[in-house]
């Protein structure tokens, strides 16, 4: 605490960023400032409550970097979030990102749903982002049933099947008129720019004609695709200019702040998105963070952002290069207004069920610390081995972070030596994980979870001592119907008993589902290759170039033996086609 009482005398009066360290040297918390002095001692000459007073106690160490404005602090903080990904900057863990309608520019142009937006060049062609995927499939699909669209990535020899149900006009063979297909373009892009005139009137006739016909069962298809324009993408409408805007609206409570965004399109509500994150800064400074960061991920900018008035919006209009306005009165302030109701009805109905995820994870970490004796547990690493009779030897890991699992640190192992060997696997794993961490100085856990019984912990243990790290191993043992029964832990190895109703119970179980799930996700692709490899070896015509360039984009026998024909054509002469289906009938 001297340390820290030096440090902050000696901190300058300017825009800035800070980084909170415990006493592993670790960065657990990054956060920028107007003025660096003021607000990093504000940590430690106040009183603090929930999340933020369990930050200030883990603090024993801070560094600063000063910048020359406020922009740039805000870019930095960012940057070493990204970096440093620490324990208390829970946000960018949350790498969702929206889905977009993309209307591909090519002379027969098709209907895709697409995520990534850094590979794409013409952003022109995106609309959205829609709320999930599932909103954006339904649009899709509904255009698709009504414009003959071109369905292929790469043109088939013959028409295929869309062609026969009337879902494409059959690019592949027939030559259709640029001015029909440029017609359908200009009405597709109207409909998802929100003006569904075209489509209702379209799907109204149809209606009719298989009404007169008597096919009522179609007429009563028709029906419901007006029903779902009318009443789920209609009724969105909002009285307001056709400017593409988000609206951004927030409510605090009991330690946690809600967030609402709106994204309004032409008029219409779109879709929207909630969040809710635990109050570790002011709440200012929180909400900037945030819609600074949903920005930098997977979305696109729209021309106006409306935001709050504790939201500093000449910094975000610097950093996001769009127009941020905070409306003080008119239609403008009721979005806001309304964006700031949703966010309060959100919490208010989640708090409880917030509450519960809360003992499931945080907490039940923190049980599982102070059961082993621990005084941190932040990080902990799960191993699990698959094998059949010995072949397609492998293992996985998986990370847990505070309670949750951390999918981006997963990593799959595939074992040099195919064998029946528990052991054998184990001490290749656990010394390829921990002596690449020592190598490339990556961050250690402080647990270390075996799915299996005391040889599988002293296996990882003697490892980790020919490494010299220090890392508490442990494992869990299962009953006679291989669910968790007991935690096996200390030296010498006991059994701790856990009570099958607690959280804590449920922690090491969905773990340990989550580890083997993942294990054996990964040995049935081994496998799949394996048994494709081995087929394609004995088809004529198939070389390695050619197994190649299977293996590469079908990956599985499921997704190959779901090939057409027409689609292994593409990469087989078409008597070898032929001949791959017919060997594949029977897997």
């Amino acid at each position: 605490m001297d340390l820290i009482k030096q440090k902050l005398e000696l901190l300058p009066d300017k825009p800035g960023c800070y980084l909170m360290k415990n006493k592993d040297n670790v960065i657990i918390y990054v956060g920028k400032a107007k003025k660096l002095k003021r607000r990093v001692s504000s940590y430690f000459n106040r009183i603090h409550t929930g999340k933020t007073a369990k930050l200030v106690s883990e603090i024993v160490d801070f560094e600063y970097i000063v910048v020359e404005t406020e922009t740039e602090s805000l870019i930095l903080e960012i940057n070493l979030i990204k970096k440093y990904d620490p324990k208390y900057n829970i946000l960018l863990r949350d790498d969702k990102s929206y889905p977009y309608i993309e209307l591909t520019n090519e002379s027969v142009p098709r209907l895709n749903i697409v995520r990534h937006l850094g590979r794409k060049k013409n952003k022109d062609r995106l609309y959205g982002p829609y709320p999930n995927v599932t909103a954006a499939r339904s649009v899709v699909n509904l255009l698709n049933r009504i414009y003959p669209l071109r369905k292929c990535n790469t043109y088939p020899k013959k028409p295929c099947l869309y062609y026969h149900i009337g879902q494409c006009l059959g690019y592949c063979v027939y030559k259709i008129e640029p001015e029909k297909i440029k017609q359908m373009e200009k009405e597709i892009i109207e409909f998802l720019k929100g003006n569904y005139d075209n489509v209702e009137e379209k799907l109204t006739k149809e209606m009719i004609n298989y009404s007169n016909n008597l096919e009522y069962e179609k007429a009563k298809e028709i029906k419901e695709l007006l029903d779902y324009i009318k009443i789920t993408l209609t009724k969105q409408k909002i009285e307001v200019d056709n400017v593409d805007r988000d609206v951004i609206g927030y409510y605090e409570f009991k330690g946690y702040l809600s967030i609402q965004i709106f994204f309004i399109r032409n008029g219409r509500i779109q879709g929207r998105v909630s969040k809710v994150l635990e109050i570790v800064d002011e709440i200012g400074e929180e909400l900037t963070r945030f819609i600074a960061t949903f920005y930098t991920k997977e979305v696109l900018v729209p021309k106006e952002i409306l935001v709050p008035n504790i939201v500093d919006n000449k910094l975000l209009e610097e950093y996001l290069n769009t127009h941020i306005l905070v409306p003080q009165k008119g239609m403008k302030n009721k979005l806001i207004e309304m964006a700031n109701e949703n966010a309060k009805i959100k919490i208010e109905d989640d708090y409880e069920l917030i509450k519960k995820d809360l003992d499931r994870t945080y907490n039940a970490n923190q049980e599982l610390m102070h059961i082993l004796n621990m005084d941190k547990l932040d990080r902990i690493e799960l191993f699990d081995n698959a094998h059949l009779f010995g072949t397609y030897n492998v293992s996985g890991m998986v990370v847990f972070k505070d309670g949750n699992p951390s999918k981006n640190d997963y990593r799959k192992y595939k074992i040099s030596v195919d064998k029946n060997d528990d052991y054998g696997t184990m001490r290749e794993v656990i010394y390829r994980r921990y002596f690449r961490v020592l190598r490339d100085d990556l961050e250690k856990p402080d647990l270390i979870i075996v799915d299996g019984g005391i040889g599988q912990i002293n296996v990882a243990r003697e490892v980790l001592n020919s490494l010299n790290m220090n890392i508490k191993v442990v494992g869990l043992k299962k009953d006679n119907k291989h669910t968790t029964e007991a935690l096996l832990a200390n030296d010498p190895i006991e059994e701790i008993s856990i009570d099958k109703k607690s959280n804590l119970f449920y922690y090491l179980e969905r773990m340990q589902d989550e580890v083997h799930n993942f294990t054996i996700s990964y040995h049935k692709q081994i496998r799949s290759k394996g048994a494709i490899s081995s087929i394609l070896d004995n088809i004529d015509g198939i070389g390695e170039v050619r197994k190649k360039e299977l293996l590469k984009k079908y990956k599985t026998i499921s997704k190959m033996k779901e090939a057409s024909i027409e689609d292994l054509d593409t990469i087989l002469p078409h008597d070898v086609s032929i001949n791959l289906k017919e060997a594949l009938k029977d897997m």
